[in-house]
């Protein structure tokens, strides 16, 4: 690894992975190396694809940020694979640019079966390409393996936010922690001092006898062993580089999506479980990391349930607390509660649905999936916060819990006489969505589902996992 070396315009960090745990590309092939150059702006603003072929985005005179990736790529990944080039910067992608629907969601590389979404120059596809090809002055199959190694990703986090990030990061690998009530930050120092004296490269043994002449290192904290299960990777947070071991299912999904719908019960949930059971084995107390979809976070949850006797921690990623657990804090009165409405959709119909909607309303979007591909669905009852819903409505792990609690007891007394299938249409952290599959018994047979958040597949629900696996309706 090392910073300000490599490919001009990207060389402010770069990472070479080793072979036995290097991240993959957006194909699922291994990445050997991932090469960023950082962008920061003082002015929030947006870009797209015409910014690339502008020198003055980057501040340069004559050589744009796509000619600049265009002669790293030549260089490094002559054959389109292997290496990423990532521009990271606090500018966001256009909303309206074609650009944004090209770049995966998840992984933030270019997806190149939108990008040759068409066969001419006549649409928005053909657009990016033709005013790439002919800045570049290269024909398609060049342009195809250029696009394939480059990425974008935002950084729009506040300072404050990202030393809370790297002081979890700290706790995890033994460097220093640096409390914060103290304004002093010597990692901040500490780069400059590195540039100054030519330290820009370091492999594993040289980095830490650095940081243990800079007194950096510090104790590793204790507590329990970190578990990761990952269905997309975080672009900044890779779970192999602090989790003790890490179930990879992404070769599974292409983003978002599963590649075959089978495998949630055939695959994705045996490895699943064989995986959660090996943790906990000799665990009685461990912390998981769950880069998952919602369906998996409930499915973790059933396989340690509530009876497991195990403790368990969850990362959660949100604007507040970042380790959950059940008793993490003392109840607060003022927390929000949660609100139960019932909607009657089809008398004599046995299924159950559920819409619950934490971090964001799904209460439209369940109601319209129930009515066109789900006739067995005779009740739906929305759950909201009595706050509203929002990113803001769970405060931490007691409240998560207490609200997997809630609307456990709300599923069941909104149950039907002879219910045969209840189906969960879920927004809410991962955390609390454990919480909620630990308590899959109580609930009886359970169905899951997924949204299309990418709007790549119509914008509604597909079915997932059912729980007990194997379980139909009669």
């Amino acid at each position: 690894m090392g910073f300000e070396a490599g490919p001009k315009s990207f060389d402010d960090i770069w990472i070479e992975y080793d072979s036995a745990r290097s991240a993959v590309d957006q194909y699922g092939d291994p990445l050997q190396r991932e090469h960023m150059q950082c962008k920061w702006h003082v002015t929030p603003d947006s870009y797209g694809y015409s910014h690339l072929v502008d020198p003055e985005f980057i501040n340069a005179n004559s050589r744009s940020l796509l000619q600049r990736a265009r002669e790293a790529q030549l260089v490094h990944a002559p054959q389109g694979s292997g290496v990423r080039f990532r521009l990271v910067t606090n500018w966001r992608l256009d909303r309206n640019d074609p650009l944004r629907e090209m770049v995966g969601t998840r992984s933030g590389a270019m997806r190149l079966e939108r990008l040759y979404g068409s066969l001419t120059d006549n649409s928005k596809a053909g657009a990016v390409r033709k005013a790439w090809r002919e800045h570049l002055g290269i024909d398609e199959a060049e342009l195809r393996l250029l696009a394939r190694t480059l990425a974008f990703g935002e950084a729009t986090d506040s300072l404050d936010g990202l030393r809370d990030q790297l002081d979890l990061l700290f706790a995890y690998v033994g460097l220093r922690r640096i409390p914060a009530n103290q304004s002093a930050f010597p990692y901040d120092d500490v780069i400059f001092q590195w540039m100054a004296q030519g330290r820009l490269e370091f492999d594993p043994p040289g980095f830490r006898a650095i940081c243990a002449r800079e007194d950096l290192l510090g104790e590793a904290q204790g507590g329990p062993r970190v578990f990761g299960v990952k269905s997309f990777e975080h672009a900044f947070d890779r779970l192999e580089e602090r989790c003790h071991s890490v179930l990879d299912l992404i070769p599974s999904f292409d983003e978002r999506y599963i590649r075959s719908d089978a495998d949630w019960e055939t695959k994705l949930y045996p490895e699943l479980q064989a995986f959660l059971l090996a943790a906990a084995k000799d665990q009685p107390r461990l912390r998981l990391a769950l880069d998952a979809h919602v369906t998996l976070a409930f499915a973790a949850g059933s396989i340690i349930n509530i009876k497991s006797g195990r403790q368990v921690e969850l990362e959660q990623r949100s604007t507040g607390r970042r380790i959950w657990f059940a008793d993490d804090a003392i109840t607060d009165p003022s927390w929000p509660t949660l609100i139960a409405e019932i909607l009657e959709l089809r008398n004599g119909q046995p299924d159950l649905a559920v819409a619950l909607g934490l971090t964001h309303d799904v209460s439209a979007d369940a109601r319209g999936y129930c009515e066109t591909a789900l006739p067995t669905v005779g009740r739906l009852l929305i759950l909201k916060p009595s706050s509203g819903s929002g990113a803001q409505s769970v405060s931490g792990g007691r409240h998560a819990f207490e609200l997997a609690d809630a609307a456990t007891s709300a599923v069941r007394a909104a149950k039907p006489d002879g219910v045969a299938m209840t189906h969960l249409f879920i927004a809410a952290p991962n955390a609390f969505t454990f919480f909620l599959g630990q308590r899959q018994t109580a609930l009886g047979p359970v169905r899951l589902y997924e949204f299309d958040f990418d709007g790549g597949r119509g914008r509604s629900y597909t079915a997932a996992l059912t729980l007990p696996c194997g379980t139909t309706n009669p």
